[in-house]
């Protein structure tokens, strides 16, 4: 019997993906170095702390709680001592001493807290920088590298967009990114430039008209002649505003912080002298050394710093789980002090969204609003405009039926023509209907062409229009944008189409007005009609609205406010926000709908959409506050009273030790109290009570 030896079939075998916490460790907020060093010393931490917990040897747990020292301590401790050199007395050096302090004299679990906070709001400040720029980068993206050249025989070329040179001519097709700003010399199309003016909707445009790079081309090919070279486009601006901001903005500093700095000189000096003038009077060394540690002891900021970070980390946990992501304990302490609160329109006190408000039909219709919206919405089914997608949307929502377009064209600038059951249907804008086909009606025409190209609705009405003019000046009078359908060359009806006001928009105007005392402004890239819409409509003034403003006249909004004397908390969502974002004394993104470079540039994220997360959040802030201003007294009291009777009597150093940790444990306590979910409704409640009064 013969034995065939085959060869084993072939098994490719691929490697697994990595994993997201590999992914989050090579490529994310992981791979810095603040923060593993933080993530290595919070385990020593935990380790240690179970260890001691379950009773192992003390030389175990002294051990893990020393490496964390060194695992958490190491760079703080290194920053102090460079600073020092530069004669100045850093507060992380200070806390580093303290924590040894503390080891010294038993009390290492003390310390190892101390160093795991300082480590921890490291490492936070490094992430939040390093997505900021990753958002910066990733801004640049929106402008497309390459664009398409025409030179003056018609040729095309794909050249960089950095190459391009004021008075180059640039081919942009449908639904490209356009690659300079311009002016239009050819073509039609709307423009979604959402991401410079925060319009809602998009832009009709045509030739003479301005356009923007990074801009989104609709269904119509454009000539554009550039304007502005790269380096000056206005996503360019933009990047460099964020850029600007974060590096002009002085760093920020808890207000303990700063009090520090000056206690932690005075605390060096006094440990000095204490220690030397008694030995000056002949004290013998070892009772002169015992009173000037114990001093130290009773004197450091321990209890300081834990009677300002409890109520703050408290806080910002209390507010993440109710959908604010504070990023930082400065950023709570600003929201504290925020006086104004100014609000983006689109996306933030709206939804971000077009759907229609109202459908009027006109004489001519000879049909009920439910049929003719069944025709319009058969018309365009097809069509990705915004305004499109909202008529579809709000004919679903009535429960209707249509049969489908035997034909679809979309017109670049004007709107769509469709056939629907053997009748032609055109809808759009009031300036760009399509010219009726019926020739019958020749002088009706004529007219409607004089309405459109005068930009009046009168000459419209003057025409003999069938009364759509009126209709379309009511609506747009109103704010909504006016869409006309004709049938069969006939106007039948019109279309209002809106951006939605947020549901609790009003009551969340109304709070954040009473909490900071001041009424909220409206800062917007829309226009003043629109602009002037929703202002009304959650009870702003007409006063505190500003319209049509481009990214740096919204920096420039803030700051005039500011300069005045205003705390400014922004809220926004997109990118024409962000450099206004970073230029406000605290700026806070809408989450869900937000854009990347807003998310990362804002001091806190409102995760959930909820406007009336705004003004709980600030009246969190300011309790937070009062509580740190009653720990500091707390705390004040403890060292004085200690210090005093080191000086002027003969105080145990084991009950220093237990007066000095007992007020840590003290305010400690006290500022955990925001951690209970009654904290966050007590905020809300109060912002709604102080609405009442305001």
């Amino acid at each position: 019997m013969t034995t065939e030896l085959r060869p084993s079939p072939r098994v490719e075998t691929t490697a697994a993906p990595p994993s997201k916490i590999a992914l989050w460790w090579q490529n994310g907020a992981g791979s810095l170095l603040e923060v593993r060093w933080a993530v290595a010393a919070t385990a020593l931490f935990a380790v240690g702390g179970i260890a001691q917990l379950a009773g192992a040897p003390p030389w175990l747990w002294w051990t893990l709680y020393l490496a964390c020292y060194a695992a958490g301590g190491w760079e703080p401790g290194l920053a102090g001592l460079r600073a020092l050199r530069e004669r100045t007395l850093d507060v992380d050096l200070l806390m580093v001493v303290a924590a040894i302090g503390a080891a010294a004299i038993g009390q290492v679990f003390d310390g190892a807290l101390l160093i795991i906070i300082f480590a921890t709001s490291g490492a936070l400040e490094a992430v939040a920088t390093k997505r900021t720029e990753d958002s910066v980068r990733d801004l640049l993206d929106l402008a497309p590298e390459q664009a398409t050249r025409l030179s003056e025989t018609g040729e095309e070329e794909n050249v960089d967009t950095a190459a391009l040179e004021v008075g180059d001519v640039i081919l942009v097709r449908p639904a490209e990114r356009i690659g300079a700003d311009g002016q239009i010399v050819a073509g039609a199309s709307d423009v979604d430039q959402a991401t410079i003016t925060g319009e809602s909707l998009p832009v009709d445009k045509r030739p003479g008209d301005e356009v923007f790079a990074g801009t989104l081309n609709g269904v119509g090919a454009l000539r554009v002649r550039v304007t502005r070279p790269a380096a000056d486009t206005v996503i360019a601006r933009i990047v460099a505003m964020v850029e600007q901001a974060g590096a002009t903005k002085a760093r920020t500093q808890l207000f303990i912080e700063k009090v520090e700095q000056r206690y932690s000189v005075a605390m060096v000096v006094a440990t000095l002298a204490i220690f030397a003038a008694p030995l000056a009077w002949g004290v013998p060394l070892q009772e002169a050394l015992l009173r000037a540690m114990t001093f130290m002891i009773v004197a450091s900021p321990c209890a300081v710093v834990l009677a300002t970070m409890p109520p703050l980390l408290a806080a910002i946990a209390t507010a993440g789980r109710n959908g604010v992501l504070v990023k930082s304990a400065v950023v709570m302490e600003h929201l504290a002090t925020a006086t104004q609160v100014a609000f983006d329109k689109t996306g933030t006190l709206t939804e971000g969204r077009p759907y229609l408000a109202e459908l009027r039909p006109l004489p001519a219709a000879g049909q009920d609003a439910d049929a003719l919206l069944a025709l319009v919405a058969a018309a365009e089914e097809g069509s990705e405009h915004p305004l499109g997608r909202a008529v579809v949307r709000a004919a679903r929502d009535k429960g209707l039926t249509w049969s489908g377009a035997e034909t679809f064209e979309a017109v670049p600038g004007s709107g769509v023509r469709a056939r629907v059951g053997g009748r032609l249907i055109e809808v759009g804008r009031p300036a760009t209907s399509p010219p009726q086909v019926d020739g019958g009606r020749e002088r009706r025409r004529q007219g409607d062409d004089d309405a459109h190209r005068h930009g009046s609705a009168k000459a419209a009405m003057a025409a003999g229009d069938g009364g759509y003019g009126a209709a379309v000046a009511e609506l747009e009078e109103a704010g909504h944008s006016a869409v006309v359908m004709r049938l069969d060359g006939v106007p039948v009806a019109v279309l209002g189409l809106a951006d939605r006001v947020r549901p609790g928009a009003v009551a969340a105007v109304a709070h954040a007005g009473a909490v900071t005392e001041t009424p909220p402004v409206l800062l917007s890239g829309d226009n003043a009609r629109a602009a002037g819409r929703v202002a009304a409509a959650v009870g702003l003034r007409a006063d505190d609205v500003r319209a049509g403003l481009l990214p740096e006249q919204k920096v420039t909004a803030v700051c005039e406010l500011q300069e005045h004397g205003a705390r400014v908390a922004l809220v926004g969502d997109g990118v024409n926000d962000a450099p206004a974002l970073a230029a406000s004394h605290v700026g806070i993104a809408m989450g869900r709908a937000g854009s990347d470079l807003a998310l990362d540039t804002a001091d806190a994220v409102i995760t959930r959409d909820e406007l009336a997360a705004v003004p709980a959040v600030i009246a969190l802030a300011r309790r937070a506050r009062r509580l740190v201003m009653a720990n500091l007294v707390i705390a004040a009291t403890f060292i004085a009273v200690l210090v005093a009777w080191d000086l002027l009597g003969d105080l145990p150093l084991p009950l220093g030790v237990a007066g000095h940790e007992g007020s840590t444990v003290i305010v400690g306590l006290n500022g955990l109290r925001l951690l209970r979910q009654t904290a966050w409704r007590r905020a809300a409640t109060s912002s709604a009570a102080a609405a009442a009064k305001f």
